[in-house]
């Protein structure tokens, strides 16, 4: 290179620094009020290394639609002053339009371009907002232009922006032509934003003998095709020729491959998540048109056009669901709640498309981008957006629905939070709900029941226990609770509402000393649905009472306590053994439901799992199975004491497993998987007593997991029984190990010999236990 030619290249690279943000248009004013109209600039290659591959992408092949070079429309976005386009004129390719929204470079090159090239078109205008009609131009030529939004300081929304406004402006069968440098963050929002009715390719362009040590510039051409179809990115790049520039090319081959990789497993059928852009051209049919059981995954929003970006799932009801109360509904899916079954599942989200009345519904999973905004703003972000889903016949006056999950919580006071190196975070409350259960209504006088609640937050919408909170047995009203809640919902009673406002919630310390936890009622109606199964073995317990003997329970899972309290309370000739994995539980249980244990009722802080498999060995072959007396740090600091051993040469009378699972996504939430395993079902059945009753308390939206965990407990046990709750997802499950057992028309008797037992003949609870006990039906 010459001195000159030096001297040259220095000068620009100087008045380049000059330009700081290369997205400001005063910048760009004062960088070209500097160098003048005379000087080109030129990003990236010269029209030497540029004429061969732009021509021959510029030149339509011969057909019955060829447009000649004079016809064809050609737009080049932030032209600056490059001569480019005076090439190109040069050329034959006489209608071209040229845009920058550098007012004092526009005005140079129509100066120096007036009387030369009189039909070329020279326009102030901003590349991200473009005031041309729809399907204007043939070809878009961008030499640099992208690059130069995309900032990696300032993101994608400006090339969000810009890249939009090309495909709206190209014709079918026109192409966008960009010059780039090909970096790896360009490259990942330029690939998917052609992905579905264009067919892309990648070429390098020559480098000068001079210039073998400088960047690589790339030609990506992607032309708009007549149907939304999908295709691989075709590329003449041959990365052993770019020995010099193996970073650079490197990124490229790696963001090639990885959209390539994501192009095969979309077209081969894989979970396709679509951008709205990709729905309106109808990669998935005719959005004006419902489609019933049509299911589509989108992506919502794009940076610079709304406030957030969403994911959503369009779903088109079945037929079967009508009839429909809305033809277009939004569903809201908060964070805590996204990871669910019920709403990351198919099945689950079919599931809150029947229940939402709505012909079509669009669920939308908020995730941590939204933890700060409210729901106005989100509802208001969303609204164009959506209307953008409705159906062709969509009323246009008519609103849509914003439906979102909720526990329907009418005030709410956190009164301990605490993590758990095996559980996690827990949230010790108290609320009141909006509706309680009739049962509860019935028991208490006062509208506002106050309920205390334990939660672990890896399952935020699964309540593990709650009790009533009262004082010599009339409940007490919160006050000072004025603060807005987020959303949950209850493992075990009050089915959340779809509602758009949250509830009221406060934080403190605790409740009034004189508000007690009430142990002689059962909050949960599944604890209810528990206890209302021994009915299928009263006479069994009855026999036990009358002769002076003791029926041995195990229950895996102490939770609050609270259902091995009322049994402590209720059964007087019981002897209870809990088994709880997590020493911060039982220390909770201690301090904020005053769970006590002694002679009767005892606590070891040991795997449920083992100790069952363990028992079972243990009676088979006539040894004792001792659970070792072992101190385990609890999370005050002290050490927790497990209680004297539970000998297992004598059989278990009633063994409940009552545990939540630590992956909800699975679909199922109750109870852990172990404990459905054949291997586990075998060893709870060994370890019962010959008139033995085996409990589970199951937590699935799903019937194929249910039905799975039925057959798996059929191969077992001769007979099954189950509660399905009318108002919960809770499904009681009776396992009894005899083969010959009560008839279904002797449940009444037996369930008022059960209530006798328990000491609440005369008592509501005694009647709530008839109810559940009517309800309780054999698995066939």
């Amino acid at each position: 290179m010459g001195k000159k030619q030096q001297k040259k290249v220095q000068n620009q690279e100087e008045l380049l620094k000059t330009l700081g943000d290369f997205t400001s248009k005063e910048n760009w004013d004062s960088f070209f009020t500097i160098r003048g109209s005379d000087d080109a600039f030129e990003w990236y290659a010269e029209w030497s290394q540029l004429k061969e591959p732009l021509l021959s992408n510029l030149t339509i092949p011969s057909s019955n639609d060829a447009v000649s070079a004079k016809e064809l429309q050609i737009l080049v976005p932030g032209c600056g002053n490059s001569k480019l386009s005076e090439y190109l004129y040069d050329e034959g390719f006489c209608n071209i339009t040229n845009v920058d929204f550098s007012k004092v470079v526009i005005s140079d090159m129509l100066r120096r371009n007036i009387r030369a090239r009189p039909v070329m078109k020279w326009r102030v205008m901003d590349m991200t907002n473009m005031q041309f009609a729809k399907e204007s131009f043939g070809a878009v030529l961008d030499k640099g232009g992208l690059d130069a939004l995309m900032e990696p300081e300032l993101g994608s929304k400006l090339g969000t922006q810009y890249l939009s406004e090309v495909k709206r402006l190209l014709k079918v069968g026109g192409r966008f032509i960009c010059l780039t440098l090909a970096e790896s963050h360009v490259l990942g929002l330029l690939f998917p934003k052609f992905r579905y009715g264009w067919k892309m390719g990648i070429h390098p362009i020559a480098l000068k003998p001079s210039d073998r040590s400088s960047l690589q510039t790339f030609m990506v051409v992607a032309e708009k095709e007549n149907s939304p179809a999908l295709c691989q990115i075709s590329s003449t790049v041959d990365q052993s020729s770019f020995g010099g520039l193996k970073n650079q090319v490197h990124g490229l081959f790696q963001a090639l491959e990885d959209e390539n990789k994501i192009r095969a497993d979309y077209s081969s059928g894989s979970d396709i998540t679509y951008a709205l852009e990709d729905l309106k051209i109808g990669v998935e049919g005719n959005l004006a048109e419902l489609c019933p059981s049509r299911r589509v995954q989108l992506s919502l929003g794009e940076p610079g056009v709304s406030l957030f970006c969403y994911r959503a799932v369009l779903l088109d009801a079945q037929k079967d669901f009508g009839p429909f109360a809305y033809q277009c509904a939004v569903f809201l899916v908060p964070k805590t709640r996204a990871h669910e079954w019920l709403f990351s599942s198919e099945e689950g989200q079919w599931a809150v498309v029947e229940s939402s009345k709505a012909a079509r519904l669009i669920m939308i999973l908020l995730d941590s981008s939204h933890s700060d905004a409210n729901m106005d703003d989100i509802q208001k972000d969303l609204s164009p957006l959506i209307m953008q889903l409705v159906p062709g016949d969509f009323d246009d006056e008519a609103q849509i629905p914003f439906m979102a999950a909720s526990d329907g919580i009418k005030q709410r006071k956190i009164v301990q939070e605490i993590t758990s190196p095996l559980t996690g975070p827990i949230i010790v409350d108290d609320v009141i709900y909006e509706k309680v259960d009739d049962n509860i209504s019935r028991l208490f006088a006062s509208e506002d029941v106050i309920f205390r609640r334990l939660t672990f937050q890896r399952t935020e919408s699964l309540v593990q226990s709650e009790a009533v909170l009262s004082k010599e047995g009339s409940p007490k009203s919160l006050a000072d609770i004025n603060q807005k809640i987020g959303q949950s919902s209850s493992k075990s009673k009050k089915k959340g509402n779809q509602k758009k406002s949250g509830s009221n919630v406060s934080s403190s310390d605790g409740l009034s000393n004189d508000l007690k936890v009430d142990h002689s009622y059962l909050a949960s109606s599944y604890h209810t649905g528990i206890i209302s199964g021994f009915t299928l073995i009263s006479s069994h317990l009855d026999g036990l009472a009358s002769t002076g003997g003791t029926v041995r329970s195990v229950v895996i899972g102490l939770g609050a306590g609270l259902l091995p309290m009322f049994l402590r309370k209720h059964l007087s000739f019981a002897e209870i053994e809990v088994l709880e994995l997590d020493p911060v539980v039982v220390d909770l249980a201690r301090d904020y439901f005053e769970f006590r244990d002694d002679e009767r009722l005892k606590v070891h802080v040991t795997d449920g799992l083992k100790y069952v498999k363990d028992a079972a060995h243990a009676v088979t072959n006539g040894y004792e199975n001792n659970v070792s007396e072992a101190k385990v740090p609890s999370s005050n600091g002290n050490s927790i004491l497990s209680s004297a051993p539970l000998k297992s040469t004598e059989k278990i009378d009633m063994l409940i497993v009552d545990v939540d699972s630590s992956d909800s996504s699975s679909g199922l939430s109750c109870p852990a998987a172990d404990f459905v395993e054949e291997s586990f079902l075998m060893a709870a059945k060994d370890s019962l007593s010959d008139q033995g009753l085996f409990v589970i308390n199951l937590v699935s939206r799903s019937q194929a997991i249910k039905d799975s965990i039925y057959s798996k407990l059929k191969s077992v046990f001769p007979h099954l029984f189950h509660l399905q709750l009318d108002e919960d997802v809770n499904d009681v499950i009776f396992a009894l190990k005899t083969e010959t057992c009560i008839t279904e028309d002797k449940f009444h008797e037996a369930s008022q010999q059960l209530t006798r037992l328990l000491h609440l003949e005369n008592s509501p609870w005694g009647q709530n236990i008839t109810e559940a006990t009517s309800k309780i039906k054999r698995l066939r």
